[in-house]
């Protein structure tokens, strides 16, 4: 299930992070403004535009979150490895990420 979610996840945030789905975004939107006067302006034609738009933002804020929680943990893990390999580094800031701030300060002091 996971898995699935994650590759539903990165295919859609390319997707929605290409031209053409600002395209289609802007599209949707010109038109709902040319059919304002033939609704007259109306609060359904309103509700239209303000539901569609928050349920679009809700569920892609999950897909995107899901996509940078995974590119920030290939990140750690690259550069980990990174520390890691290099004799002179200090090994003591590998998982920086799973310390406190207070740790932060005293490792960031040194």
């Amino acid at each position: 299930m996971n898995e699935l979610f994650r590759k539903i996840a990165h295919r859609v945030a390319a997707l929605v992070g290409s031209s053409w789905s600002f395209i289609f975004a802007l599209s949707i939107i010109i038109i709902w403004m040319i059919t304002g006067p033939i609704f007259h302006f109306s609060d359904t034609w309103q509700l239209v535009i303000n539901t569609g738009t928050t349920i679009v933002t809700f569920l892609i804020v999950f897909l995107i979150q899901n996509t940078q929680n995974c590119d920030s943990q290939a990140i750690h893990l690259k550069l980990d490895e990174l520390i890691r390999a290099l004799t002179d580094a200090r090994n003591d800031l590998v998982d920086l990420e799973d310390s406190s701030d207070e740790e932060l300060l005293i490792k960031n002091s040194f």
